[in-house]
Formats: C-alpha cells, sequence, structure tokens
C-alpha cells in the first residue's frame, strides 16, 4: 500500500480539489509540485483548524445571502417586496425583444431593487393574457411576477 499524505489546497486544483479542501496526495506530487508552486500546504492540526474558520465564515455569508434574498422576495408590509400588487405598479411594459430587460427596470423603478435581466425567466408570450415571470434572487430563492400582456 502505497503512503499518501494531506494537504490543504490554497488554490483550485483541476482534478484534485478547490481552495480549502483537505485532499490526500503522494508524497512526492506535494513535495515537488503543489507545495513549492504555493498551490498547497501540509496539513497540520492548526491549518486544518484555519481552514475550518474559513468554511466556516463562508456559510455563514452565504446564508446571509439567502436569508437577504428571503426577504427582497417576500416582506410583508414592504413597499419593495417581489409579491403582490405592489410588484408590478400598475405600470405598462412594452416586452419588445423578450429578455428580461425591460421587467427589470420596471422592477427597479417599481420596488427600487436591483434586479440582474439574466435571472428572469419569460414564458413564451403568444397572446394577450396573464404571464408569470420567474425571478431568480438567490440559488435557492425564486420570486414570481406576473405581467399582464394588453393591446397598446
Amino acid at each position: 500500500m502505497r503512503k499518501r499524505i494531506q494537504v490543504v489546497l490554497n488554490q483550485d486544483v483541476r482534478k484534485l480539489g478547490k481552495s480549502g479542501d483537505l485532499v490526500e496526495v503522494a508524497p512526492g506530487y506535494a513535495r515537488n509540485y503543489l507545495v513549492p508552486k504555493n498551490m498547497a500546504v501540509r496539513a497540520t492540526k492548526g491549518v486544518i483548524k484555519q481552514v475550518e474558520i474559513r468554511k466556516e465564515k463562508e456559510r455563514q455569508r452565504l446564508l446571509a445571502e439567502k436569508e437577504e434574498a428571503q426577504s427582497r422576495k417576500n416582506c410583508p408590509g414592504n413597499d419593495r417586496a417581489l409579491h403582490g400588487p405592489q410588484a408590478g405598479g400598475g405600470r405598462r411594459c412594452d416586452l419588445r425583444y423578450g429578455d428580461g430587460r425591460e421587467v427589470a427596470e420596471v422592477i427597479l423603478e417599481t420596488t427600487a431593487q436591483e434586479i440582474d435581466r439574466r435571472g428572469i425567466t419569460l414564458p413564451d408570450i403568444s397572446k394577450l393574457g396573464f404571464y408569470t415571470a420567474e425571478i431568480k434572487l438567490h440559488p435557492e430563492v425564486t420570486a414570481s411576477v406576473e405581467i399582464q400582456v394588453a393591446p397598446l
């Protein structure tokens, strides 16, 4: 059985892992390639503890982002929420190109929220009526906004 050593990656290494991962590699690979190029450091108790602290801070940051996106989606009594009748504000929106740019502009004007147009998914609009657009605020949080297509 071959001997392996543990290292903590300082940056992403293809086919090995991402920055901060604890991986086992051959001693020669670590000694001759990863450590001299500052791509990894040998895993000691102190280094492992630092990695755990860093990962916990990152987890807390991602959780805060998710909570902020959830509050943007639906906060009762908030005129900046992306649900209910206040989301559209009754303003007309001419969707000339079929992308989410115009919808993002209307949301910015009515709720003062900056929405990335690439996160807006519009259905196939083929006739007059009401349609539901999906807005991705976070990888785990999606809001729905109703759009009315009416004649000019």
